[in-house]
């Protein structure tokens, strides 16, 4: 088995470059996963490990077996390659290269009926990572961002996301692009927005529905407004007119999962 105990390794070196810029991770078709827990979801995602490495002072060489096919190459590193490579302060001993997904609209599976979240424009890894928390949550049959701003491989999205990203069905575009493929699936749009609304509980969400949020900051475009089936709102009581983009999605989606249910 390989083993590397040097920071300086060029081999260490090009996966601290993959995880800092999403050009590398572009370029490569790659990216890192790290912990035991995002592993096994990225596994059961569909995603294919390239290469495990591990610190053998931390996680046993029998426990990274279990989240090996035969084909992935385990290398051992030391304990100061492990903390020099580690995203997260609470440590598992453990990281993963991964092959990158296609994340093409044309490419979602997706079922007759389908419930899906639009999230345009988000910035934070945070909220775009809970968001993915939500979605799984709610088992929804896909996640869309539309006009993306960050690599959705960035390790910080993988750990606020707490794996999440790879446990649904995931795929980014234009608005343009989105819209058209909204509209071409005969999915109806119902957009979170202050403008020409009517409260989101109103509204019948049993057929085949996306349900789209923007950003805190500026809201939804001008195109989504325009393409929706109907823009919809969460009363708000207090002295503000906007929450988290996460919590109001959550809302939404739980409410939609309401119906469905009776």
């Amino acid at each position: 088995m390989k083993q590397i105990s040097s920071v300086q390794n060029p081999f260490i070196k090009s996966l601290l470059q993959l995880q800092d810029k999403a050009k590398n991770r572009k370029q490569s078709g790659t990216f890192l996963i790290e912990g035991q827990r995002e592993i096994m979801l990225a596994q059961k995602g569909g995603y294919r490990l390239i290469t495990v490495l591990f610190s053998p002072e931390i996680i046993s060489l029998s426990a990274v077996h279990e989240l090996t096919e035969p084909d992935t190459e385990i290398i051992e590193i030391s304990k100061e390659v492990y903390q020099k490579l580690a995203y997260r302060d609470t440590t598992e001993g453990v990281l993963a290269i991964a092959e990158s997904k296609s994340l093409l609209l044309s490419d979602l599976k997706l079922r007759k009926n389908p419930l899906i979240l639009v999230a345009e424009a988000p910035e934070k890894p945070g909220n775009i990572g809970a968001l993915l928390r939500t979605a799984d949550a709610a088992n929804l049959d896909a996640v869309i961002i539309a006009n993306p701003k960050s690599d959705l491989y960035n390790p910080n999205i993988i750990r606020s996301s707490v794996g999440c990203l790879f446990t649904r069905p995931i795929a980014t575009g234009s608005t343009e692009d989105v819209i058209a493929y909204l509209k071409a699936q005969e999915i109806a749009i119902y957009c979170a927005t202050l403008q020409d609304s009517t409260h989101y509980h109103t509204q019948d969400y049993t057929g085949a529905t996306a349900l789209v949020v923007g950003t805190e900051a500026t809201g939804l475009t001008e195109a989504w407004r325009t393409a929706s089936k109907q823009n919809i709102i969460i009363p708000m009581e207090g002295e503000i007119d906007s929450m988290n983009v996460s919590v109001a999605a959550a809302i939404l989606i739980f409410e939609a999962k309401r119906q469905r249910l009776t």
